[in-house]
């Protein structure tokens, strides 16, 4: 099987499996997307859904939130993983949006990447998500599953090589929801330790599975 005709398969069957695949992060707007992308850095979107409801009620708008302090928001986010860092990264980055950016939310990786909590997955999330751009947020998930699938190089180590390479053979009106489709499936059925091989729709193009089960 040629890489194309890898590609070709799994994108066809995630289109008939799971055509709606999106975040499973809880959010109403840009703003509210932003803070949850941030806190689910090293964090389950289940836990972050917990807690966004209370930030959001609490700080509903980059302004509110510019004007906490770091002990008015510690207490919303101690049962998240690293809270000290991502209360500074959110006070941070409240207030940069509205230097910065009067408010809004930029929808550029290379404006986002400069808010504070902000990195190139997290960037490509936000564009993603809310305005469909073709951009491949890499996180444990898509990497294993890419490199399980046989979707990239066994030399694309890093998250970055990993974008690159899917970006450049996934068709690009697909590329939004591609990033969802691996995540989802990364989280439900290719699990880190134990896979699911036996229930995955995928086991003839899979590397994995087709080395593991000679």
């Amino acid at each position: 099987m040629t890489k194309k005709q890898r590609y070709e398969a799994v994108i066809d069957y995630f289109l008939e499996a799971t055509p709606t695949a999106e975040t499973e992060l809880v959010y109403d707007n840009p703003f509210q997307l932003l803070v949850a992308v941030i806190l689910s850095a090293q964090c389950t979107d289940k836990r972050v859904n917990l807690t966004t409801p209370a930030i959001f009620a609490k700080y509903p708008t980059p302004e509110e939130m510019a004007k906490a302090s770091f002990d008015e928001l510690f207490p919303y986010i101690k049962s998240i993983s690293y809270p000290n860092n991502k209360t500074k990264h959110l006070i941070g980055m409240a207030n940069m949006l509205l230097e910065k950016f009067g408010g809004e939310v930029p929808m550029t990786v290379e404006e986002l990447v400069q808010l504070p909590g902000v990195g190139r997955k997290t960037a490509n999330v936000i564009t993603s998500v809310i305005d469909e751009q073709p951009n491949m947020a890499v996180d444990t998930h898509v990497f294993r599953v890419s490199h399980r699938l046989g979707l990239v190089s066994p030399k694309a180590t890093t998250p970055l090589a990993v974008e690159k390479e899917l970006i450049k053979h996934i068709p690009e009106e697909y590329v939004y929801r591609a990033h969802h489709w691996l995540i989802l499936h990364g989280r439900y059925t290719c699990l880190a330790r134990n896979p699911k091989c036996k229930e995955c729709g995928l086991q003839e193009v899979c590397r994995y599975y087709i080395k593991s089960s000679i």
